[in-house]
């Protein structure tokens, strides 16, 4: 099992192609659809990073998500922990005090405390996090952009603003019939 579930990389994949701001807000359901994910579940994650003030949200016609800070002021572990919560990457259960010749008899303590398991765990989790600190959503973007065709990120960000247009487009007209005693302003 992983450490980190698809929400991470869902997450980390969406918020790169915010790293250029598109010309309007992208939404969740666009970002999810250019990279062939489930709408539904990048739509859960957004709500997370705009809480950790990743990302902002605008409202209306024309609304999405744009990042709330520059690309080189975001780390990956405040991402990762935006999305996932910090949880550590072990959880000791103790299993040494369960040892079947320490049954009747209070086991002897370990010097230092922490068993040498959980020790090396708890160094690893602090490396890990601090490669997570150190690397910038802008570092991340500087290497994926190196991978990519610059022709291909520029087709992503024309992709983008179209979806928008669109989306304002279809919202302002008044194709869809009102509903007998139904209050002007409102929407379901």
């Amino acid at each position: 099992m992983a450490h980190f579930g698809n929400s991470v990389e869902y997450g980390l994949h969406c918020l790169l192609w915010l790293v250029e701001p598109p010309a309007e807000p992208a939404s969740s359901r666009d970002l999810a659809e250019l990279q062939g994910v489930s709408a539904s579940f990048v739509a859960k994650i957004f709500p997370r990073l705009e809480r950790a003030g990743i990302v902002s949200a605008s409202d209306g016609i024309g609304g999405g998500y744009r990042l709330a800070r520059a690309p080189g002021k975001i780390n990956v572990l405040e991402i990762v922990d935006a999305i996932e919560g910090e949880k550590p990457l072990f959880d000791c259960q103790e299993i040494r005090g369960l040892c079947v010749l320490y049954k009747d008899k209070p086991r002897p303590r370990a010097p230092g405390g922490v068993c040498a398991i959980h020790a090396i765990m708890l160094r690893a989790e602090k490396t890990m996090r601090e490669e997570l600190a150190r690397t910038t959503l802008a570092d991340l973007a500087a290497t994926v952009a190196c991978k990519l065709p610059r022709k291909f990120s520029e087709d992503v960000q024309a992709w983008l603003s179209q979806r928008a247009q669109a989306r304002r487009r279809t919202r302002a007209s008044p194709s869809k019939a009102r509903k007998p005693g139904r209050s002007e302003g409102r929407s379901s």
